[in-house]
């Protein structure tokens, strides 16, 4: 299944690299190709899932309007299992929430983002596969001279993956009530950028660019999401 993304994807970015390629003539000094061709492509295969992580917001924003009165079911029939399920049912059936739906996006995506980090760790075997064409290629990006190798600055892309990766759970975090799910989110808040951090160290740097962009993407998504949410409810 990955390789078979991975091919998919990797058709895409060499598509984008030829169109770049060809558009521009000239390849500028700072910025190459490739890099501009990772920074496209990533854009593209975000609104590609657009659609899924839209239904995915809509669906953790719903979870949060009725995670208070699913906590007073809880209480209310803690003694009685069967009574706690039918009115979690008709609590679900009420506000047309779908629990299983949110397990079922994520399902969806994680074969797809997997298979973009093949691509980037693996450029020449799913996109430039033409002998000698990707070792023929530019590859830098501003201060990175090699979009293979790790970005040797740690205020560099690994730094930005981890600051991107803070404000991304910020933001998707906006919304839920619920204390418990709210401390999880505070831990996972910083847990989780420590990690990208570290991880971020080791990556090729064009996988590392790619992650960078995609959280812009999804945190600028997320904000505007929050602010039509925010107007709406105002509205009422």
């Amino acid at each position: 299944m990955i390789g078979f993304l991975g091919n998919i994807l990797g058709s895409i970015l060499k598509l984008v690299y030829g169109f770049v390629s060809s558009s521009l003539g000239s390849e500028p000094a700072q910025i190459s190709f490739y890099a501009i061709a990772i920074i496209l492509t990533t854009i593209i295969f975000k609104l590609m899932l657009l659609p899924i992580n839209l239904q995915q917001t809509r669906s953790t924003k719903k979870m949060g309007e009725i995670q208070p009165l699913m906590k007073e079911i809880q209480t209310k029939y803690k003694n009685d299992p069967q009574t706690m399920q039918v009115k979690m049912q008709e609590l679900y059936k009420k506000h047309k929430y779908n629990p299983a739906s949110g397990c079922l996006i994520l399902l969806v995506q994680l074969p797809i983002i997997f298979a973009f980090f093949a691509v980037f760790r693996e450029p020449a075997t799913y996109a430039f596969t033409e002998p000698g064409l990707y070792e023929s290629m530019a590859k830098n990006f501003l201060w990175i001279t090699n979009l293979e190798n790790p970005d040797i600055y740690l205020w560099g892309l690994p730094l930005l993956s981890a600051v991107t990766t803070y404000i991304q759970s910020l933001t998707m975090g906006q919304g839920n009530k619920d204390p418990q799910a709210m401390a999880t989110q505070r831990i996972m808040n910083y847990m989780l950028p420590v990690m990208i951090f570290m991880a971020a160290r080791s990556f090729p740097a064009g996988l590392a660019l790619y992650w960078v962009v995609s959280n812009i993407f999804t945190i600028v998504q997320q904000v505007i999401s929050n602010r039509s949410t925010l107007s709406i409810k105002g509205a009422k």
